[in-house]
């Protein structure tokens, strides 16, 4: 059985707080179902600089490196061609950008070009360190795993990666979200959190290129009658510059609207509740990678209406309703739609739900297996 490293900084607790981004899940679900491919997983992560809190300090998912990221990455600095970190592993899996050169084979997973790219979307905070972290990151790894074959346009433009070293393979979801979860445990749900089926869902961390203003705009000029019966319901952590979102939730709120922002929702069940409760799933985003909520939301066949920009064309196939992404006039149509026309709504939750199917966890580890193979028999 094949051994593979597996980074676990995205989904250790005492690095991320215990939210998960869209990086998180999908090292998360690595994590489980690489095991069903065939490989023998054992979870690394980067230790914290020491703080002198060893409770902070300390690492719960699988092992911590024998440094920290900061300290191999200048050891490596001022030995580039002696310096290799010991990995006991056949090959090791970083899933974001912390890589450094080990003795083993080194597979990467980009997620995209976005700081590059678009850095007026993304914090200030460190942004040319990481950037240059990740430059070197596809320079270092022996294989780069993009997830749609517009990232992997944008691995090549932005970071100089040789195309024949990238590998796609899609993301997916759980196989448990093709089956219609527990009509009592969801009605639950939707009570415990005061939630009446048949609500506009949006399910992402809040900032700048998710676009939910323009969301919140599109469904504010809604017929008021459409916005009594339909909720908006925004899942999601705040993320960098939210401020002013953040602000104008709170103001429709305070005049009474009709908009539920659930930004603690961590639990996975639930959040598979909310989406089985929800009447039309919208993601207006800008700019994505892949976009794990939209195949989400086919699997829990809630029909879609679905940003025309970057990956999101590449991952709905045609399932979803697609729309310019900045202009709020057409989104809230394809909305409006998609609450009152039966028939089309029906038409789109199949075709999501099919095309849910083609895109699971276990095909993802099936195909991230393959890649291992791959870089291991050249």
């Amino acid at each position: 059985m094949l051994t593979v490293g597996l980074g676990a900084n995205m989904i250790e607790p005492g690095l991320t707080g215990g939210r998960l981004d869209g990086i998180g899940v999908y090292t998360q679900a690595l994590l489980r179902h690489l095991p069903r491919a065939g490989c023998q997983v054992a979870p690394y992560s980067w230790p914290r600089p020491l703080s002198g809190n060893a409770a902070a300090d300390a690492i719960s998912i699988g092992q911590p490196m024998p440094q920290s990221f900061e300290a191999a990455s200048l050891v490596e600095l001022v030995t580039p061609r002696v310096h290799r970190v010991h990995m006991p592993a056949d090959l090791f899996h970083v899933t974001d950008y912390r890589v450094v050169r080990m003795d083993c084979p080194v597979v990467a997973t980009l997620h995209d070009a976005l700081p590059i790219k678009y850095p007026e979307w993304c914090s200030p905070r460190l942004r040319q360190l990481k950037n240059w972290l990740q430059r070197k990151a596809a320079q270092k790894a022996d294989h780069v795993i993009a997830l749609s074959h517009f990232a992997v346009d944008e691995l090549v433009q932005c970071f100089g990666v040789d195309e024949r070293r990238v590998s796609v393979v899609p993301c997916g979801v759980d196989d448990e979200w093709l089956q219609p979860p527990d009509a009592g445990e969801v009605a639950a749900t939707l009570a415990a959190l005061q939630l009446q089926p048949g609500y506009f869902l949006f399910v992402g961390t809040l900032q700048p290129r998710k676009n939910v203003e323009r969301l919140l705009q599109a469904w504010l000029a809604l017929p008021q009658a459409v916005r009594a019966e339909r909720a908006l319901v925004i899942v999601g952590a705040p993320g960098w510059r939210c401020e002013q979102l953040v602000a104008r939730l709170r103001a429709a709120q305070a005049d009474g609207e009709n908009l539920v922002w659930l930004d603690r929702l961590t639990d996975g069940r639930q959040l598979r509740h909310v989406y089985a409760g929800a009447g039309v799933f919208v993601f207006p985003s800008l700019y994505e990678g892949f976009g794990i909520p939209i195949v989400e939301a086919f699997a829990s066949g809630v029909p879609v209406v679905a940003s025309n920009a970057s990956s999101l064309p590449e991952v709905t196939q045609g399932a979803a309703l697609e729309v310019d992404p900045l202009d709020a006039g057409a989104l809230g149509e394809a909305m409006l739609l998609l609450s009152r026309d039966t028939a089309l709504r029906a038409r789109c939750a199949a075709a999501g739900r099919a095309r849910a199917a083609r895109l699971t966890w276990h095909e993802t580890a099936c195909s991230t297996a393959a890649v291992y193979h791959s870089v291991l028999n050249r």
